[in-house]
């Protein structure tokens, strides 16, 4: 089917694909590549054009035209920038320098891209040669030449140089009119100077310098200002000789007058301006040296130099004071003296001493005398004298020493039996050195030297017993056996260790009943009080601690109980810190008396009581037996007064069992009577007949008694108790009774 489109619609369309593709044709343009060129080549002659030359390749969509931007690069820095409708572009450096040389590389940027070229190295080799001007040609010594230095069309930044032959100097770089250049005001010595300047110029990290400029060659007029020194009498002299020095310049071809002379010796300056007047001193041993004369016009001076001998007229004075070393209370001397004069000038006598203490005379004469104290402690000065010449010896010091005084003895912590301890040995007064001895019984044990006043000495010591103590002295000597002091015998409290504690127990620990007052005494053979005593109990555990002034001390544990039973024992200790242990008691706590006898009456009365219990139970089965025994006998003709006997013979193995009869029914078993037995016993009728069985044991021989267990039925015979067998009718009269008894079982 096809479709028909209106015209209208058809120039729309195209409208809209034509500003498509005209957007996304400026949109497409794509830099590929940028380059840069160095033209003629990298490295170039000073004075050389360069040019630089950017190229990009570009594809742009058909029809399009696009402008580019072109910036060139300096080692990092932007030179110069242009934009163009072209696809490269140059940059030109005419007339290249060295300052020209680095990195270069340029870049390419669009509206939407930036492409850069790779680095590129330009080097441009030669500097311009500099000029060297001066002001002067002829110039006198003294003055001031400037010096101009110019590098003619250079770039970049310069440093100059200046050299008169034997300096250089610097001066910075000024640039003007296109050209660098630099002055420097330069003084000039006498004779020819030639001058000439270079530079440098600073390329990145090297530094590169240029030749040498022109060189100018001066001629310096020299100033004829020579100073003449003179001395008078001569340059030898002797102490107290009048010496004078005069300094002249001859300035009769000089046109400045304007000159200054000084006089200098050492680093001392005796006359500043001497063109008119001398100088004069009177000469002194330390005078002897170089004297100067310095004459000076403008920024020229110039010297001349005379070595003066000063002799000495005496030598400079020596005190001395004699013994060296010198205690209080004896006595001293002290010297002045020379050791040489000028015997041209002077004799011996001719020279005077005076003897000063801190600065106060003591004697005009060479010899002083006197007792060592404290008045005598000081520093000491001699002077010497003569012709006007005086001189001072060197100061010494005089210090009287100080004999030792007596020692403090004593010690340092606790002293403890058979432990070591510190014994200190002081004096408060005494000159150093001093030698401190420990003695013990008079007898040196040990020596030692102390250098500090306040430094107390120090020994090592032991004692076994106290009494010991006593016998340790102490000596100090700083002057030998003469002035050596003993101090006092060393007197310290001592302590003793305590000994093993022994624990008594009261009563003794086997007598010991509940409600017993019980004490337990601690006591030790030795130690030194206050001594402290700990106590413990059966559970190990502190029960009493207390600290006493004596060898003992006892703890009351009141009324006893079962409880209390144990293990005691005690401790003791002092200052010595020896903890010591007694041995260990066991304590063992009984009952109380009424308490044994209560027990025992309850155990007495328990013993009846189970007596009573057996017996009673042995007659319940004696009864029991009886009851079991018991038989019934009904005799023809019964009489309530009859009884008769019944004898019954279990068998051979037992013994005989006899019966009693009364007139009651029997359990026995009636069997019927044989006729004789009737006729004996008579009628069954008579009565009932009870059996009793008496039991009669027998000694019976375990080894022909068989082993049997059962009910034997055994039959004895019955007899009355009148005493008198009867013979009795036993058919229908006699109840047989079945006798039990518990037999073993028969052996096989």
């Amino acid at each position: 089917m096809w479709v028909k489109i209106q015209p209208s619609l058809k120039i729309g369309t195209f409208l809209l694909l034509f500003l498509f593709t005209s957007e996304e044709a400026c949109a497409e343009s794509v830099i590929k590549s940028v380059q840069l060129i160095i033209y003629p080549r990298n490295e170039v002659e000073r004075g050389t054009n360069v040019s630089l030359i950017c190229q990009a390749e570009v594809s742009n969509w058909l029809g399009s035209h696009s402008n580019y931007k072109y910036n060139f690069y300096k080692d990092v820095r932007a030179i110069n920038t242009n934009q163009t409708s072209s696809t490269d572009h140059i940059y030109t450096i005419p007339d290249a320098r060295m300052a020209h040389s680095g990195k270069y590389k340029c870049a390419v940027v669009t509206e939407e891209q930036t492409k850069e070229s790779s680095a590129k190295d330009l080097t441009v080799k030669g500097l311009q040669t500099p000029v060297l001007t001066v002001d002067k040609l002829k110039p006198r010594e003294g003055d001031y030449v400037s010096a101009v230095c110019t590098a003619e069309g250079e770039i970049g930044s310069l440093g100059f140089y200046f050299s008169d032959g034997s300096e250089e100097h610097y001066a910075e770089s000024t640039e003007s009119t296109g050209s660098q250049r630099a002055e420097r005001q330069i003084a000039l010595t006498k004779g020819t100077v030639n001058i000439y300047c270079y530079y440098y110029i600073n390329l990145r990290s090297t530094i590169a310098r240029s030749y040498d400029s022109n060189v100018i060659s001066l001629d310096v007029v020299e100033l004829e200002i020579n100073p003449n020194i003179k001395v008078n009498p001569s340059t030898n002299v002797i102490e107290g000789d009048l010496i004078t020095f005069s300094c002249s310049v001859d300035t009769t071809y000089q046109r400045n007058s304007d000159i200054k002379i000084s006089l200098i010796h050492g680093r001392t300056m005796l006359s500043l301006n001497m063109t008119k007047t001398d100088y004069k001193m009177s000469a002194k041993a330390d005078d002897s040296g170089e004297y100067e004369c310095i004459s000076r016009l403008g920024g020229v001076s110039k010297s001349s130099a005379v070595n003066i001998t000063v002799k000495e007229l005496f030598s400079m004075p020596v005190l001395r004071i004699f013994p060296a070393e010198v205690f209080e209370g004896e006595n001293f001397t002290i010297s002045c003296q020379n050791t040489s004069f000028a015997s041209e000038r002077i004799q011996m006598d001719d020279i005077r001493y005076s003897i000063f203490q801190d600065k106060i005379p003591v004697i005009n004469s060479s010899i002083y005398r006197g007792t060592a104290g404290k008045a005598s402690n000081g520093q000491y000065i001699c002077v010497a004298k003569a012709k006007g010449i005086s001189k001072k010896s060197g100061r010494e010091l005089f210090e009287a020493k100080v004999l030792v005084s007596k020692p403090e003895i004593s010690v340092g912590g606790p002293v403890i039996v058979n432990e070591s301890f510190w014994i200190h040995c002081h004096s408060e007064n005494g000159s150093l050195p001093i030698i401190y001895s420990l003695k013990r019984n008079n007898i040196t044990l040990n020596r030692t030297e102390v250098s500090d006043l306040h430094e107390k000495a120090r020994f090592l010591a032991m004692i076994s017993t106290p009494a010991d103590i006593n016998s340790y002295m102490c000596e100090a000597e700083n002057n030998g056996q003469v002035s050596s002091k003993m101090s006092e015998r060393l007197h310290v409290t001592v302590i003793v260790p305590v000994g093993k504690p022994l624990l008594t127990v009261i009563p003794v620990p086997e007598n010991i009943e509940e409600g017993s007052d019980v004490t337990l005494i601690c006591n030790i053979q030795k130690g030194s009080s206050p001594i402290s005593f700990s106590f413990y109990g059966g559970s190990g555990t502190e029960i009493y601690r207390t600290t006493v002034q004596s060898n003992s001390t006892s703890y009351d544990l009141g009324a006893v109980k079962r409880q209390d039973s144990g293990n005691y024992y005690c401790e003791a200790n002092n200052q010595a810190d020896a903890l010591i242990k007694s041995d260990t008691v066991t304590v063992e706590v009984s009952l109380a008396k009424w308490k044994k006898a209560l027990i025992a009456v309850f155990c007495m009365l328990l013993v009846a009581l189970l007596v009573l219990f057996i017996v009673m139970r042995f007659k319940a089965k004696r009864g029991k037996r009886e009851m079991a025994a018991k038989l019934s006998i009904k005799p023809a003709s019964p009489k309530s007064d009859d009884s008769l006997t019944l004898s019954l013979t279990h068998d051979t193995h037992y013994s005989d069992h006899t019966v009693v009869v009364n007139n009651k029914e029997s359990v026995w078993s009636e069997r019927p009577p044989d006729d004789a037995d009737q006729d004996s016993l008579g009628s069954t009728n008579e009565g009932d007949v009870e059996y009793t069985e008496v039991v009669h044991p027998q000694p019976v021989d375990p080894s022909r008694i068989p082993l049997k267990k059962g009910t034997d039925t055994v039959y004895s015979e019955l007899q009355t108790t009148q005493g008198a067998i009867e013979h009795v009718n036993h058919q229908g009269l006699l109840e047989y009774a079945e006798l039990n008894h518990d037999l073993p079982e028969p052996v096989d």
